[in-house]
């Protein structure tokens, strides 16, 4: 393993841990020419080599940097965790590989991203519905933002329990 310092070929390993439930292993490495600690990553090569089908027919080879950069895109400024997208791109590459397939469409990928997103961020859900679902006019943002809203129930905010029965105090009486 090259320092990615000084670029020397030639260090130890300080220690090795299990990441990621087990997927990867990490090593702390110390180079031996200049002294520095690095971190490594090691993982199982992918034996399951995905082949995406695309709506026009054609074939190309899986790439979970598209997917990772489709849902980077999808929450753009928004409050999303850079963990929750990594783990939400291992969550769908993860359903793929299990499904034992070796070809899957390019619309099962991104079906599984949205039911992803759908759970993670009601805006990154409608942004990458959008061009996922390929939305003609503002008609089509809103009926999906609808359906969002309904199938996710609204909870009451800590001033609004009261008022609802739902716990709390009374609301105060005015003067």
């Amino acid at each position: 393993m090259r320092c990615p310092l000084c670029g020397a070929d030639d260090d130890k390993v300080i220690d090795s841990r299990a990441a990621d439930g087990g997927r990867t292993i990490r090593r702390r490495r110390q180079c031996k020419h200049c002294g520095k600690r690095f971190t490594t990553r090691e993982t199982v090569d992918d034996t399951i080599r995905l082949t995406v089908i695309k709506k026009d027919g054609s074939r190309v080879p899986y790439e979970r940097a598209k997917v990772s950069a489709s849902v980077e895109a999808a929450c753009y400024k928004r409050t999303v965790p850079a963990d929750s997208i990594l783990s939400l791109t291992d969550k769908v590459e993860e359903e793929l590989i299990r499904t034992g397939q070796r070809e899957v469409q390019s619309l099962e990928i991104g079906r599984r991203v949205m039911n992803h997103l759908r759970g993670l961020d009601g805006v990154a859900y409608v942004r990458f519905a959008s061009i996922y679902l390929r939305f003609n006019d503002i008609d089509d943002f809103i009926a999906e933002a609808q359906e969002l809203r309904d199938a996710t129930p609204a909870e009451p905010g800590p001033d609004q329990a009261a008022l609802f029965g739902t716990g709390g105090e009374p609301p105060p009486s005015k003067p």
